[in-house]
């Protein structure tokens, strides 16, 4: 049987235990799976590419030695379809939080169909302890000085009270 490689893909500013929740349930069903974080400067992120790059393979060491498995993290800032193409991926997850989410991403997989329709999309809905949790709450919380400690991996809230230190 052929080895089934999904991506992941987000902006994970920051990376969440929502995004982590997605990935260890990503894992059972692909054989390999890369964690593609977009460039995507129309959403202003708060950690450069770098930063979040770094942030999101600290957090996936301990699940690959868990569950041994192999996680890539890669940036990527090209269309999602062609960063698929580029590293083989049979399926991309997706992750839902809310119906709200479900409309934008319904129009994204209709897109992508049309650019390839070899790659299959997979939603995974959120499990209900994460569906209020949001990046760009996390960070508003952060901000005005709230603890974050159940929502983001201790090293990213770490980085986070870093960058608002007053």
């Amino acid at each position: 049987m052929a080895k089934r490689t999904g991506l992941y893909a987000g902006t994970f500013d920051p990376l969440t235990v929502g995004h982590i929740d997605i990935i260890e349930r990503a894992i059972k069903l692909v054989d390999e799976l890369v964690i593609g974080v977009a460039v995507n400067i129309d959403k202003g992120p708060l950690f450069s590419l770098d930063e979040r790059v770094a942030m999101v393979a600290r957090g996936m060491k301990s699940i690959e030695k868990k569950n041994g498995v192999v996680i890539t993290v890669k940036p990527f800032d090209s269309l999602l379809m062609r960063f698929a193409e580029e590293v083989e991926a049979d399926v991309i997850i997706r992750g839902l939080r809310a119906v709200s989410d479900f409309e934008y991403e319904f129009q994204m997989v209709g897109m992508n169909r049309a650019l390839n329709r070899d790659i299959e999309t997979v939603f995974l809905m959120a499990d209900a302890r994460y569906q209020s949790i949001a990046s760009k709450l996390v960070k508003e919380i952060a901000r005005l000085g709230g603890d974050i400690s159940s929502f983001v991996p201790s090293h990213v809230a770490a980085a986070l009270t870093k960058k608002f230190r007053r």
